[in-house]
């Protein structure tokens, strides 16, 4: 099994980020996914900036993928998307159903990201078609659920085509959405939102009025309010997952990165969970739940 560090979520100060990523070159990540895919405003590194560090830290011994945003609302994002699916070197992790129409196209190898609803073995055999490598499951989905799909997926003739990829860890994006929720929470407009994401490096948190974190608010996107951690499901993984996913939060992900490394080469010892994490939707209970 292999461990990837999933695309920044968060708006971070351009040197930040950099340093961030030439860190994560000696991490035990197998793949990097590099791109903004949440807001279009977030310019602190350009979509050139971005496949300039994808060409720079590719071919240094880990798969590079570019992501593209989730939501596009505006002729010049469409513009970015097909910026990242002309890089010439890289696949492309597609996050919109529109990206996956150009990757094939151009006949470029995709990745099809967790912000894409695709849900069965029919699904599935389309985009490997239309040239996907890889599939990273919705967020939303259990093991059950990924058993069957890739089960019908051996019975069409098509699981042999492409990798299974599994969100592992990081505040799940759930939602996305028109209006920006960060500065509306800050009684900014939208149009005029001054950037204040940067203000909040992991997302702002809000809590039910019993004092429960329920979401994290991070732009036009609504994540988990509780970490989601698949560190002690590695075992049930195994023979059907070939990716696990850390999304990144912070320069401590690259040693929960370290911390999936040693549970996949056979480490015993289970983490203690702490009570703002869940695992509910792999096990196909409550969302918020934590079991095991």
């Amino acid at each position: 099994m292999k461990l990837s560090l999933g695309p920044l979520l968060y708006y971070w100060p351009k040197q930040t980020t950099e340093d961030f990523y030439q860190q994560a070159m000696s991490s035990d990540a197998d793949i990097i996914y590099l791109g903004e895919t949440v807001c279009s405003k977030r310019r602190e590194l350009k979509a050139r900036d971005w496949i300039n560090l994808a060409k720079e830290l590719n071919h240094q011994g880990k798969e590079i993928v570019l992501s593209s945003m989730a939501l596009l609302e505006a002729p010049s994002e469409i513009k970015v998307l097909k910026q990242l699916c002309e890089n010439g070197e890289m696949s492309v992790e597609a996050n919109d159903i529109g990206g996956i129409q150009l990757l094939s196209e151009k006949k470029v190898p995709f990745v099809c990201g967790p912000a894409i609803n695709c849900y069965n073995a029919h699904t599935l055999k389309l985009f490997v078609n239309k040239g996907m490598h890889r599939w990273v499951m919705p967020v939303e989905l259990s093991r059950d659920w990924l058993q069957k799909a890739l089960t019908d997926a051996e019975k069409m003739g098509i699981r042999g085509q492409f990798e299974v990829e599994v969100f592992a860890h990081g505040h799940l994006p759930l939602a996305y959405s028109a209006r920006c929720f960060t500065a509306r929470s800050e009684n900014k407009a939208k149009d005029d939102c001054e950037l204040c994401c940067i203000k909040y490096p992991q997302g702002r948190a809000t809590s039910t009025q019993e004092g429960q974190q329920v979401f994290v608010l991070n732009g036009i996107q609504t994540q988990s309010g509780y970490c989601y951690n698949l560190l002690n499901d590695i075992e049930s993984m195994r023979g059907l997952v070939d990716v696990a996913r850390v999304s990144p939060s912070s320069i401590d992900s690259l040693t929960t990165l370290q911390q999936f490394k040693q549970r996949i080469l056979g480490a015993e010892q289970y983490v203690k969970h702490n009570n703002l994490q869940c695992n509910g939707y792999w096990h196909q209970i409550a969302g918020l739940s934590l079991q095991g």
